[in-house]
């Protein structure tokens, strides 16, 4: 079998490869990425093309016609058109539940962040040449500048309890918070510890909202100029879901004016940004570089996954299908 991997090098970086897929006695290609003109060309011959961002559209699809799978190196597969897949009998597979762990764990990274200033702290304290340690000449023990908060009895609100919510929710549960949940599961169907909760309950009372829901017409700009004006002012934003959940201005906005304590994302909108992004400008504003997936243990699930999908679609019995 002829296969390609169009945009390699996201998932392999400098410490993994496509080693044990090229044992599998498959005929392979690895590009580290793929420009959308260069898709068709690069795909020609294929029986199975592999992607994680590269976009297979309805036109390369068609333009393709030996392909017969497409494996998306991700969970989401938005990148596919999987109608005109359908259409035209390639069969698509995604890698569900790889980085569940990694994901929950940046969501706490970046929450414990905000409430106990890590960054700030170790930056004002690192001493060098240009620079002296803020603590070295503090007339106490200690040295602080910042409000320091305790999450123990605060309430964390999740929009989505799939996978990555339910682990979310269990740190939490773990912590000593407080679990409200937005979640079609029903109560029974709860991690110990979360309660079910209508969405403007949730906007209401989180201390902290963090959304792990998919992409659809109704969650789009789901945190809007509205939704925002009914959390509290002193709530912290967290966001590894999609970046269209979140409307960026309006959530620009409520910082500059004092309306949202911290907004905290590894998702947005456009990837990556463009220059004139307002959260990038944004007080109190912590973003990271779609990296919550992206630990060497994820990865490896991920590699591992995609290998067992390609092998299982190889002899006859696909699995883990997205366009059935």
């Amino acid at each position: 079998m002829k296969v390609v991997i169009l945009d390699g090098y996201s998932v392999t970086q400098e410490d993994l490869s496509w080693q044990d897929l090229q044992t599998t006695g498959v005929e392979l290609t690895v590009y580290e990425r793929t420009s959308p003109s260069e898709t068709v060309a690069r795909s020609q011959g294929a029986e199975a093309v592999l992607t994680n961002k590269v976009m297979m559209t309805a036109e390369v699809i068609a333009a393709l016609p030996h392909l017969r799978y497409i494996g998306v190196l991700a969970t989401g597969y938005n990148v596919v058109d999987c109608e005109a897949a359908r259409e035209h009998g390639v069969v698509v597979t995604n890698i569900p539940a790889y980085s569940t762990a990694s994901v929950a764990q940046l969501v706490f990274a970046h929450l414990l962040n905000v409430t106990n200033q890590i960054a700030h702290y170790a930056a004002a304290n690192h001493q060098n040449k240009e620079h002296t340690s803020q603590w070295t000449s503090s007339p106490d023990f200690t040295w602080a500048d910042t409000p320091l908060t305790e999450l123990a009895g605060k309430t964390f609100g999740i929009y989505g309890l799939g996978a990555i919510g339910s682990a979310v929710a269990r740190i939490a549960v773990a912590m000593g918070m407080k679990v409200l949940a937005v979640t079609s599961k029903m109560p029974e169907e709860l991690p110990a510890g979360v309660e079910k909760s209508e969405w403007d309950t949730l906007l209401e009372r989180s201390d902290v909202l963090s959304l792990h829901c998919p992409l659809t017409p109704a969650t789009r700009a789901m945190i809007n100029k509205e939704t925002l004006a009914r959390m509290k002012p002193t709530a912290i934003l967290i966001n590894t879901g999609r970046g269209p959940l979140v409307d960026e201005p309006a959530v620009a906005s409520a910082l500059h004016e004092g309306r949202l304590a911290a907004f905290c994302a590894d998702v947005l909108s456009t990837e990556p940004p463009a220059v004139n992004n307002p959260l990038l400008t944004a007080p109190r504003c912590f973003l990271t570089p779609h990296i919550a997936w992206a630990t060497h243990e994820a990865r490896q699930r991920l590699i591992h996954i995609a290998i067992s999908n390609l092998q299982a679609f190889a002899a006859g019995e696909p699995i883990n299908v997205v366009n059935r």
